[in-house]
């Protein structure tokens, strides 16, 4: 009969060596974020939008299909991709029931911060017995420099062929496909004006939140990002 050995123990400081090693930075199409754009590692860049939103059932016949006709309108107009996302999340409002809290405190009259305190128990019952979801709409712009059809082919391959995975991307080409990104922005933002939504771009900090949220929704609840003002600072 033949004797089987038991397989060897790995040993657990190696088994946490390899968990740190494994970064999940290499699984992210990004490579960078900063000047309110997202650069991704093929080198083509991205803009992300917060979109208000339109209650369509309220509305009118007639204001309906002024709507749908200034949404078609809108589509018609744009001769780039676009991606429209709907994010829903959990509302929180923690941050609303230590204001409310505050301002218990400070009351002087009895009777409002008797009323203040009925007020913050009804809303931590109302939100324990059913989840309240929060949901907000998002429009991604990208510019793909093989995508404009103003440059010349040979200028445009140039570009895809030294993407920023390779090599990091020049100033000056950053802020030339800047200002192309820009201006389907402002495409865009003139376009849902129209519609009667309001778009604003995020900024940096907006979009590494949104990032940094939407990769990591269970931590970020407890851990908050650092303000990246504040990083510029301490280096």
């Amino acid at each position: 009969m033949t004797r089987v050995n038991p397989p060897m123990p790995i040993p657990k400081n190696k088994l946490v060596r390899n968990k740190i090693n494994s970064s999940t930075e290499k699984y992210l199409d990004i490579a960078e974020v900063k000047e309110e754009t997202v650069i991704m590692r093929d080198g083509t860049m991205r803009a992300v939008m917060l979109v208000s939103s339109i209650n369509f059932a309220l509305k009118s016949e007639d204001e309906q299909n002024a709507i749908i006709s200034a949404y078609v309108s809108f589509l018609n107009n744009i001769d780039f991709s676009l991606q429209i996302v709907i994010q829903s999340r959990e509302l929180n409002i923690d941050n609303y029931i230590v204001t409310l809290k505050k301002k218990e405190k400070e009351q002087t009259n009895e009777l409002l911060k008797m009323q203040t305190a009925e007020y913050i128990q009804y809303i931590q019952e109302l939100i324990s017995m059913s989840r309240i979801m929060n949901k907000r709409f998002y429009i991604v712009v990208s510019y793909n420099p093989l995508s404009d059809k103003q440059r010349g082919f040979f200028s445009r391959m140039f570009d895809v062929l030294k993407p920023a995975t390779l090599i990091k991307m020049k100033e000056s080409d950053f802020q030339r496909r800047k200002v192309e990104l820009a201006r389907r922005v402002d495409n865009i933002i003139s376009g849902l004006n129209s519609i009667g939504l309001q778009a604003v771009q995020l900024d940096t900090q907006s979009l590494l939140e949104l990032y940094y949220n939407s990769y990591n929704p269970s931590t970020s609840a407890n851990q908050k990002l650092v303000d990246v003002e504040q990083l510029r600072v301490s280096e």
